[in-house]
């Protein structure tokens, strides 16, 4: 199983990174392994090789079929179910990879880094156009995260046809498809919620 996290999806969360000029061509994406994977709403601990990790928060796609090099237009038959999951990024080690042209795995592929609701919701029970849904995000009572998947610079089916021609999707295989303006830093303390269309998936503790 593998976790595809699209980069650099939103166009306001490239002006908070202070990269608004970076407006990618093509998808950007990484792999975190499946050890990065934090379930059941339990609690995410903040580790002691950061001080500044950051949420992002994100719509999820479960791939239900093997796909390779697939057609744009045929990349909705991969998908019928959606959750929440958040992308923890070690920011601050983040930065520094950045700047030196280094890989991302040590900031981004950390243990229980990428946070998965515990349940998926049926597309065609949210109206059935994955371009069409909403999802946000609270941090201790207070909205930190709004997002609309009609926002997204790249839609799920283009991300699909072009991950797939570098690598094949697999039954099970989770795409996290890019988080919107807002990102933020956690600490030990903090309480995080999110729904998508109004339903809650997330409701954990930091600490």
């Amino acid at each position: 199983m593998k976790i595809i996290c699209i980069g650099r999806n939103y166009v306001e969360h490239l002006g908070e990174l202070d990269h608004p000029q970076e407006k990618p061509e093509k998808p950007l994406f990484f792999c975190k392994p499946d050890t990065a994977l934090l379930r059941n709403n339990e609690a995410f601990y903040v580790p002691d090789f950061s001080r500044e990790v950051h949420y992002e928060t994100e719509l999820v796609v479960k791939i239900n079929r093997v796909a390779k090099s697939i057609d744009e237009k045929f990349a909705y038959r991969c998908y019928d179910e959606v959750g929440l999951g958040i992308d923890f990024t070690a920011r601050d080690i983040q930065n520094v990879c950045v700047a030196k042209g280094l890989p991302w795995e040590i900031c981004k592929g950390f243990d229980h880094s990428a946070a998965l609701s515990p349940r998926f919701l049926k597309l065609g029970d949210l109206g059935g156009d994955i371009q069409n849904l909403h999802f946000d995000m609270d941090l201790n009572g207070r909205r930190r995260q709004n997002g609309d998947t009609s926002m997204m610079i790249f839609g799920v089916n283009r991300i699909i046809a072009y991950v797939s021609r570098f690598m094949t999707l697999k039954i099970g295989d989770l795409i996290f498809t890019g988080t919107p303006a807002g990102v933020g830093p956690v600490a030990p303390g903090d309480h995080l919620t999110a729904r998508l269309e109004g339903q809650t998936l997330l409701d954990f503790d930091i600490k």
